[in-house]
């Protein structure tokens, strides 16, 4: 009985998830988009107005954005993530 029950809650909670999820948020600053360009340079490409280009060790804040593009950066100006927020 209690292996019952807890199927039956674990099924509710799974319901309760909202759809789409991490791909709803990489498409609302475009950031789906450019990710063919993570391994490239930096400084080849043009991005919007209001995109954060970040360097390891940069202080970011923390504020989530949805519309706001971040490119992180290794040290030599290589593209190593592209994502919203």
């Amino acid at each position: 009985m209690r292996l019952a029950t807890l199927i039956l809650a674990l099924a509710a909670l799974g319901a309760c998830m909202p759809e789409g999820g991490e791909d709803d948020t990489a498409s609302a600053c475009g950031a789906d988009a450019l990710q063919p360009l993570v391994g490239t340079a930096v400084g080849g490409h043009d991005f919007a107005d209001g995109t954060r280009i970040i360097p390891p060790g940069t202080a970011v804040t923390m504020d989530h954005r949805p519309d706001r593009l971040n490119v992180e950066t290794d040290e030599g100006g290589t593209i190593t993530r592209i994502y919203c927020g």
